[in-house]
């Protein structure tokens, strides 16, 4: 049986030369995920999934690959096909809530209406299995500010989870308190819940960051700035410098300095929470902005190259052949 493997994995190389994942020798599926290879990542558990058809994880992993490179549709079968084989998993109902969620933020009004009681099923789901869940408590809170009454949304609700999570998790209890604050448009609250965060935390860098992204909305960008330097103060984890350059790009400030930490992060290890592709992309569209559309090609290529359908990144290519026409192929025609 060992000889017959090895010799199926040959043929497999060579006739799908996306199966390399599928070699002993090569990452996980979850690996290649964590570091961005989206398009390694799918293929492999694809291959998976038809040898392993009732692998639950397998299932999760692959509509986290597709929700990574926002391919709702592609996504949602493999996470319902989770949920199917382990419905008592809290962490697979709050991964489907989230495809649900991101495809109806995408969606006309209608569409994302009919998906948001979808959304809220899930992330209830999520929390009554586990109630020390606190992403899915989290995620359920954001959906209850967010989400209009007519959906099942409402501040109130908001505030049951903050209260339960007061004891499990501090910094986070403060966070959900600082949204519904904004959302009541209370900025000093708000303000003061972020700062909370940041005190319970220990001064931790997701904490900073809230704040920043809260100076941005209400367009107090040198506060903004300042809260960006104490998240990259406090950073422990890479991807912190990707969300900062994130902000950055979204402001147009300090350009140099967000192309400075998108190359750091590239030169790092990636996580799947950050993509590398994302990370090229970003990296693309500054050097588009800075006028270096040969760069930035390159930057869009390197995207595609780790996840094919990411189609920001495809259209930003299109864009750069429209604006400068490509020589004629030298390699004949067929």
């Amino acid at each position: 049986m060992g000889f017959l493997k090895r010799v199926l994995s040959v043929i497999l190389l060579f006739l799908f030369p996306g199966c390399a994942a599928f070699a002993g020798t090569a990452p996980s599926a979850d690996v290649l995920l964590a570091q961005g290879h989206v398009d390694d990542a799918i293929s492999s558990l694809q291959y998976q999934i038809s040898s392993t058809p009732k692998n639950a994880q397998s299932h999760n992993l692959l509509c986290r690959a597709f929700l990574v490179v926002e391919n709702w549709d592609g996504g949602i079968p493999a996470c319902q096909k989770a949920v199917a084989l382990e419905p008592g998993s809290s962490q697979y109902h709050l991964w489907l809530g989230r495809i649900y969620g991101e495809k109806a933020s995408h969606s006309s009004f209608i569409s994302a209406a009919g998906l948001a009681g979808k959304v809220r099923h899930e992330f209830e789901t999520a929390v009554r299995l586990d109630p020390t869940n606190v992403d899915a408590r989290a995620d359920l809170a954001e959906f209850y500010v967010e989400a209009p009454g007519i959906v099942g949304g409402g501040t109130d609700k908001a505030a049951v989870q903050a209260r339960e999570m007061a004891t499990q998790d501090p910094p986070m209890a403060h966070l959900v308190q600082a949204w519904i604050a904004e959302k009541n448009k209370d900025r000093t609250a708000a303000d003061a819940e972020y700062r909370a965060a940041i005190e319970t935390s220990g001064g931790k860098a997701g904490t900073w960051l809230s704040l920043a992204q809260f100076y941005r909305r209400t367009g107090r960008l040198d506060a903004m700035q300042d809260a960006l330097q104490h998240a990259l103060a406090a950073r422990k984890n890479q991807y912190i410098l990707m969300s900062v350059a994130d902000v950055l790009v979204r402001t147009k400030l300090d350009q140099p300095r967000a192309v400075q930490l998108l190359r750091r992060y590239l030169a790092s290890e990636t996580v799947e929470e950050a993509p590398a592709f994302k990370a090229h992309y970003l990296l693309g569209t500054l050097l588009e902005r800075g006028g270096d559309k040969a760069a930035a090609e390159q930057e869009y290529r390197a995207a595609l190259s780790l996840a094919s359908s990411f189609s920001p990144a495809r259209s930003a290519l299109d864009r750069l052949n429209r604006q400068e026409p490509q020589p004629p192929s030298t390699c004949g025609t067929e």
